[in-house]
């Protein structure tokens, strides 16, 4: 029982990183304008993996895509690579996870098919936690970068420089899915120690004889001394067993029978 609450914790877990990884892909607050030295203004702009939006004052938003790609840094090409290999194998894991959940029986499966599809499910839940993790942070160095670089321009007296970015929303959000993305498909791979059957744990090979199974009984072994009388007695024709006596003994004929 255990084991397949786990596996269903692990699934639900999971699912919502996978949803959340695909909610912070598609958001375009990735990087909003630092309003600090300035909160009062008349436009407003953040930029997305996908696009950049300026939010006037009057509340019209207009938001432009990025027609270029080798236009774009390198850093900024990698997470969304990052972003899109983790979407990709959350879903693949989502399918297969749905598969080897043990409380869905699916024709003939066997519990060591389904402990292995709970497995791969595991790892791919887990990379794609790490990539969407690693995708967000690098977004985040790059921003840290930026803003201390454009800090120190204004400090140094040049006016004309650009704006300062910050972290949005949607950084916060990957890491929060990219955790429960990794916290599922560990879940995962811990319920699949518990569905291997015993029997596969440990394998034992018995050999058994091909033949008839022959018991032998033996007896008392007794060693002659040879002074004993022969207990067999020969008996054939023209042959008589003498009388015995009444003590018991044999009473052998004398030389007077003969007579």
């Amino acid at each position: 029982m255990s084991t397949t609450i786990c596996q269903v914790m692990g699934f639900l877990v999971s699912s919502l990183g996978v949803a959340g990884c695909i909610m912070s892909t598609a958001m375009d607050m990735w990087s909003t304008q630092d309003l600090y030295d300035n909160p009062v203004t008349a436009v407003f702009q953040y930029q997305g993996l996908w696009r950049s939006c300026v939010r006037q004052s009057s509340g019209f938003t207009e938001c432009r895509p990025y027609f270029t790609i080798l236009g774009l840094p390198a850093m900024f090409q990698a997470v969304r690579a990052l972003m899109i290999v983790g979407i990709v194998l959350g879903i693949l894991g989502l399918f297969v996870c749905i598969f080897a959940l043990k409380c869905i029986r699916i024709g003939n499966m066997e519990d060591s098919a389904k402990a292995n599809m709970t497995l791969t499910s595991g790892i791919m839940f887990i990379v794609a936690g790490l990539c969407a993790i690693t995708g967000v942070s690098v977004f985040a160095n790059m921003l840290v970068t930026n803003f201390w670089m454009s800090t120190a321009n204004m400090y140094q007296g040049m006016q004309n420089v650009q704006n300062r970015y910050t972290f949005g929303s949607a950084l916060f959000v990957g890491w929060v899915a990219g955790g429960l993305a990794l916290v599922g498909g560990i879940m995962m791979c811990l319920a699949c120690r518990g569905m291997v059957p015993e029997e596969s744990r440990y394998k034992a090979v018995s050999y058994n004889a091909s033949g008839r199974n022959i018991s032998y009984k033996t007896g008392p072994y007794k060693v002659g001394s040879g002074y004993e009388p022969e207990t067999k007695t020969r008996k054939g024709p023209g042959y008589e067993e003498a009388p015995r006596s009444e003590d018991g003994g044999r009473s052998y004929p004398s030389k007077y029978d003969y007579v």
